[in-house]
């Protein structure tokens, strides 16, 4: 991206939008969230020196475009462990249909803690496309919709941006069905049918072969991840933002690391094009700064449905 064009794209995808209703007469969804990631190469993850040392990167980055940075207090601490899982059909249908199934629990001290996350997102380039795709499952209890644009680097080159549209609705698995959350927790005796009946999207996809759905890769992702600052792009429009290695729980082997950082927005209108401009120099600075760090041609998630050279299609 040419200097005369930094700061012009974000703006723009934040204000695309379209008008229209789910089934039951709820409107579209509108962007929610903004979160911009740098996917990092996973060799320079040796031990947790690795969090200060891109930290001061970030910092420099933010000095040269005026970014006001402050370090979190969690900098000086361990960094957070989380348990990443992947659900999928053998073939991959969810992920060649754009569509991802997560369960993800954090660890406290060794020990598993809180209610097991379920994250379904659909994902897309396609604005109308991913306003028109109702998220919400089909259970009794609380969920959160989250509506993100993803900013990432261009594949080709650094000093770009290009995005990805994310429609998610995260919930606890004791809101589940009993049924459906006693298949989760098990990762077994679950097929893409009930699937479909719990995520109403997943309905378009005509299984061609076995359905029964399991762990991606037999891979459990061990997630360590530290909040290394605060970015304040002014008007009113600031972000913790973190860094994060993903390694195959038992052998250790890292394969992907990120720095993510994310802003909230109250509607469609509640965004200032100066802050917004700010956010996506920095953003173009940061690939420059870390320019060695990066992984181009990849997403966290990408990486894990890759871990067995047997690569799925993409929609990333």
């Amino acid at each position: 991206m040419s200097g005369d064009v930094q700061g012009l794209m974000l703006p723009g995808w934040l204000a695309e939008r379209y008008d229209g209703a789910y089934a039951d007469g709820k409107r579209f969804d509108p962007i929610q969230y903004l979160q911009c990631k740098l996917i990092l190469k996973p060799d320079r993850f040796t031990s947790t020196h690795v969090f200060k040392e891109f930290a001061r990167l970030v910092r420099h980055a933010a000095e040269a475009t005026g970014v006001s940075y402050q370090h979190t207090p969690k900098l000086q601490e361990r960094p957070e462990v989380r348990e990443v899982l992947f659900l999928d059909t053998g073939a991959f249908h969810l992920y060649n249909h754009a569509f991802i199934l997560r369960r993800r629990i954090t660890y406290v001290d060794g020990f598993p803690v809180d209610d097991p996350e379920i994250v379904f997102k659909f994902r897309t380039t396609d604005m109308k496309l991913a306003q028109a795709t109702d998220v919400r499952p089909r259970i009794s209890g609380d969920y959160k919709i989250k509506f993100k644009i993803e900013m990432l680097p261009l594949k080709e080159h650094i000093g770009g941006v290009r995005r990805l549209l994310a429609h998610n609705v995260e919930f606890g698995l004791s809101q589940a069905p009993e049924a459906d959350r006693l298949a989760m927790q098990s990762l077994g005796h679950m097929t893409l049918e009930e699937l479909q009946h719990l995520f109403p999207p997943l309905e378009l996809i005509s299984c061609d072969g076995p359905d029964d759905v399991a762990l991606v890769n037999q891979c459990i992702v061990e997630e360590l991840m530290q909040d290394i600052c605060k970015l304040d792009f002014g008007h009113h429009r600031h972000a913790t933002a973190n860094l994060a290695l993903w390694r195959s729980r038992g052998d250790h082997h890292p394969f992907v690391g990120e720095f993510a950082y994310q802003l909230r927005f109250d509607g469609p209108d509640d965004f200032d094009p100066r802050a917004m401009a700010l956010c996506e120099r920095f953003f173009i600075e940061l690939q420059q700064t870390a320019a060695d760090w990066l992984s181009l041609t990849t997403t966290k998630t990408g990486a894990v449905y890759r871990l067995k050279g047997n690569p799925p299609q993409a929609h990333e």
